[in-house]
């Protein structure tokens, strides 16, 4: 009966360990789509001459640090 339940326990720890894995990647995707709509919200704003290439670039930024820390994964979905 202990092996039995060491195999369970092991298999919930597996499983909350993918469900996790998983909550990040989508985490993560989510905030790579919203710095890349800030990005183009700035440029935007930035070509009608209401914004200003500071905020560009810095949305930029923030997005390539997003990307490497995170990978691209979020461009391609």
């Amino acid at each position: 009966m202990a092996g039995f339940l060491d195999r369970a326990k092991e298999q919930a720890q597996r499983g909350l360990t993918q469900g996790k894995q998983k909550l990040d990647e989508v985490q993560a995707q989510r905030a790579g789509g919203d710095l890349l709509k800030k990005l183009g919200a700035a440029y935007y704003a930035e070509r009608r001459g209401s914004g200003s290439p500071e905020a560009t670039q810095q949305a930029l930024q923030a997005l390539e640090s997003h990307i490497a820390a995170n990978g691209d994964a979020f461009l391609h979905s």
